[in-house]
């Protein structure tokens, strides 16, 4: 499928590149349908462009929290589970949405809706965390 990117232009995305969100994510309802990419010289990118692919205008930068020097930890419902049709642990994935910032900060990071994707069947949800117990710490960062 070829779509035309506002950030990186025409791009086009087998099938084995389509991330899912079943239920969109938070304001995006109608957002299902994403790849990530990032720039080709780049071996191991620190950020990532979330593109989707339902309406090609929707775009969001996206990390892991370790470049971020966080250790980042919450517990999924069973549910939310069932929805990535997750049976083994080591098949998640956590991405944070990053945006610039105008101040001295040089990203802010939503560390309170996580991206969760199951690598092995491409499902992904946004966990929004109510709560703030959930377990953030940093680390050092090479």
């Amino acid at each position: 499928m070829k779509i035309t990117s506002p950030v990186v232009g025409e791009v086009d995305v087998s099938a084995d590149r389509v991330l899912s969100f079943p239920t969109g994510l938070p304001g995006f309802e109608n957002c299902r349908q994403f790849t990530l990419l990032h720039a080709a010289e780049s071996e191991a990118p620190r950020l990532f462009i979330l593109q989707c692919l339902d309406d090609p205008e929707v775009v969001f930068s996206v990390t892991t929290p370790d470049i971020l020097g966080l250790n980042y930890e919450f517990t999924l419902t069973d549910a939310e589970t069932a929805s990535l049709e997750l049976t083994n642990p080591d098949d998640v994935s956590v991405l944070l949405i990053v945006r610039a910032s105008v101040d001295d900060t040089p990203v802010h990071a939503n560390l309170m809706a996580p991206l969760v994707l199951n690598t092995a069947t491409r499902l992904g949800l946004q966990k929004v965390i109510g709560r703030v117990d959930t377990s953030v710490t940093l680390k050092a960062v090479a």
